[in-house]
């Protein structure tokens, strides 16, 4: 009897590549030989060591990440970050600016001056009071050429909104600093761009418990040393990420990930079937007549997570229910957001999306 294969359409913690898991699985009771198990091994040790060197070199070599940049794996996610990034970057400044584009620069924005002295600019808003459909160009930015950094989100994952060309600001303005979480090797990007990027992995890169920071060597500089070590990224760097215990597992895992992503051809290869998947998908929404509906702006949508509804809330409803029964699994919409929302990661493979678009189709003949 055949089984019917279940697509995991998840936000995050998302779906991980089936080989990724089978080597996880293969080398959950003995790591390589070593008769150790990641879960039980010390961090300090050589074996975990080579894990963590092996799991940079590889990040660094898929994003062409430049010498002058420090590479760290820490704890706390995504939402410790945009703290880190106020405590550590804003010291001495009167400024720093924050565009917010949906649920996650919104946090990011009224969170950051709980925990520095300067005042955050809001210097760009995606129109909240329409629940975020647009983004607001980049040369509409309001920036300070004094500002401490410019903080941004580059894929909401809450609202599907996402930068079709990613910001980049001219010589002499802020530093960038762009939350990734959850577009993180999705697309090839110009790391010397910016100043600071932030991913949790748990949505592109892997588990949930870690999250990835890369850093330009000489924003280190402003870190000051008032703040408690465990939140002072030249703690962390001085430590070589070892201040505290690292998140290992997670951190092996993403490993196996980036590994994965090397075998798939790499980014660039990655970013042309992301392409196709996410194609595929809204021309299904845009072509059902009105039967479903994406309400965001065609040039800011995002291709990692495609929002849309029915009619009626009851039929979402319907529609995530019997796409349960389908093998189509976690698609229900932000909480405030409501209808759906198909998160369509690295590891999602096409067959899935098409899986969804087959149903979808069936959906809208039964119920249309």
């Amino acid at each position: 009897m055949s089984v019917r294969p279940i697509y995991n359409f998840s936000a995050g913690p998302a779906v991980l590549p089936e080989s990724v898991l089978r080597t996880a699985q293969q080398e959950m009771l003995d790591y390589n030989g070593t008769g150790f198990s990641v879960v039980e091994m010390s961090h300090r040790s050589d074996m975990f060591m080579s894990i963590l060197y092996h799991a940079k070199q590889d990040l660094r070599q898929l994003l062409a990440i430049p010498n002058n940049y420090k590479v760290l794996f820490l704890q706390g996610g995504a939402t410790t970050q945009f703290n880190m990034v106020a405590m550590n970057l804003a010291h001495g400044f009167k400024r720093a600016d924050a565009v917010v584009t949906g649920n996650w620069s919104r946090l990011a924005y009224e969170q950051m001056p709980l925990l520095t002295d300067a005042r955050i600019h809001l210097a760009a808003h995606g129109g909240e009071q329409f629940g975020y459909y647009n983004l607001p160009a980049v040369e509409s930015w309001d920036i300070d050429k004094d500002s401490a950094f410019v903080h941004f989100v580059s894929n909401e994952t809450v609202h599907g909104l996402q930068y079709q060309t990613m910001p980049k600001l001219a010589d002499g303005m802020p530093p960038l600093v762009c939350d990734m979480s959850s577009e993180i090797l999705s697309r090839e990007i110009n790391v010397a761009d910016f100043g600071l990027i932030y991913a949790g992995a748990q949505k592109n890169i892997g588990p949930a418990g870690v999250t990835v920071v890369i850093i330009r060597e000489d924003l280190l500089a402003r870190c000051p040393k008032n703040i408690p070590a465990v939140f002072n990224y030249q703690t962390h760097i001085d430590k070589d990420g070892m201040y505290n215990t690292p998140a290992t597992y997670p951190i092996y895992m993403s490993g196996l990930v980036f590994r994965w992503l090397q075998t798939q051809g790499g980014v660039k290869k990655i970013e042309a079937v992301n392409q196709l998947k996410a194609q595929k998908l809204y021309q299904a929404i845009d072509g059902s007549g009105g039967f479903y509906q994406n309400p965001i702006a065609d040039g800011a949508r995002s291709k990692m997570n495609v929002i849309f509804k029915t009619a009626n809330a009851d039929l979402d409803k319907k529609f995530i229910q019997e796409a349960e029964l389908c093998g189509l699994r976690l698609l229900k919409g932000y909480k405030s957001i409501g209808g759906m929302r198909a998160s369509i990661y690295n590891a999602m493979p096409l067959e899935g999306v098409e899986a969804l678009i087959d149903f979808m189709a069936d959906f809208q003949r039964r119920y249309g």
